[in-house]
């Protein structure tokens, strides 16, 4: 077993990425090659750069790949900011998500935060 299948961030993250791809279902046809695409590549970044990090050889290399994968999150916020400002997705729907990448930032941060240099 690699060692990130073991983190539960990593875990919550595929959980992330799995609804973007879900919500991607009910964007407009033009947007699927567009605004999805880049969705879908931000939210799977997210668990790519923490399975990526573990392999570091150092920790504050690890906290840099975390530090990415926050950043990451911020991307599929402000992407479905726009898909909600055109009623793509419904304002329940963005505040799920809102929420959902409000409690995986906090929780990469900690874990980010627990590793020592």
């Amino acid at each position: 077993m690699f060692r990130f299948e073991q983190l539960d961030i990593w875990k919550d993250a595929i959980r992330f990425s799995s609804d973007i791809y879900s919500v991607c279902k009910i964007f407009p046809k033009e947007e699927l090659f567009a605004m999805c695409d880049q969705l879908k590549r931000a939210s799977v970044s997210i668990s790519s750069n923490i399975a990526e990090g573990s392999g570091s050889s150092s920790n504050k290399d690890f906290k840099n790949y975390l530090s990415i994968s926050t950043k990451s999150i911020f991307e599929v916020i402000s992407l479905l900011t726009i898909a909600r400002q055109n009623k793509y997705i419904s304002d329940a729907d963005f505040e799920v998500f809102y929420d959902k990448a409000e409690i995986l930032t906090k929780r990469i941060q900690a874990f980010r935060n627990s590793l020592k240099y």
